[in-house]
């Protein structure tokens, strides 16, 4: 029974947050790697690297090797976003108790939405793939409004509003992005601290260890 629940909008981040995508980038990114040449890196080190996008993600994986040219990392990101869409959810599966909790949230009439820094179409095929797309309001993606509009821009925040009609809304994610797209956006947050990602240090509101915690904790914010 959601008593004093007054949120009409709640938004998640979908990797990391609501989907365990770990294992599919780490192999996407694992590619590109392979491609020039890097050693591969662990499922734990790719996942430090997720949040900020796909290129941000490559980078970060790519720095401990150097850098290299601009057409080289262009033909690089190709590569990585043309696996991972050919193998996008060999092991992805959502967190567990994400669905359940997604579920009582519609049921008291709450409006759900994803803002991921993910491209939009390869969200929107992984829900899919999943067989969770119709459980979504509002899908947003990293590109869906145009560069530098991602998060931790408010821009994305402000649209998820707007599309799912207005009202009080608030914020799920697990990295500093999230976070601070809530914050710029004026709008609670509850960070998700599944193992290996402690997210206590990220600022937000309330912090939850699993998704039994989410209809409580977001209760505790609309005092």
């Amino acid at each position: 029974m959601m008593t004093k629940f007054s949120f009409d909008i709640v938004g998640f981040d979908l990797d990391g947050t609501l989907l365990d995508t770990s294992g599919d980038l780490a192999a996407a990114v694992n590619h590109a790697l392979a491609a020039a040449g890097r050693p591969a890196l662990t499922v734990e080190q790719v996942r430090a690297n997720t949040g900020g996008g796909v290129r941000h993600m490559l980078e970060l994986s790519m720095a401990p090797g150097g850098g290299c040219s601009e057409a080289e990392f262009n033909r690089l990101v190709a590569l990585l976003l043309a696996y991972y869409e050919a193998h996008i959810a060999v092991e992805s599966r959502p967190f567990p108790g994400a669905i359940e909790a997604i579920d009582a949230l519609q049921a008291g009439g709450v409006k759900i939405a994803i803002v991921t820094n993910k491209v939009e179409r390869l969200a929107v095929k992984l829900l899919d793939a999943l067989g969770l797309g119709d459980r979504f309001d509002v899908v947003i993606g990293g590109d869906t409004l145009g560069d530098g509009l991602a998060k931790p821009h408010r821009a994305p925040i402000d649209e998820m509003i707007r599309r799912c009609g207005g009202g009080r809304a608030a914020f799920v994610g697990d990295s500093r992005y999230d976070i601070a797209a809530a914050k710029n956006a004026g709008i609670p947050s509850i960070a998700v601290s599944f193992p290996p990602q402690p997210a206590e240090e990220l600022g937000a509101n309330a912090v939850i260890h699993s998704y039994g915690e989410l209809i409580p904790t977001l209760e505790r914010l609309t005092v």
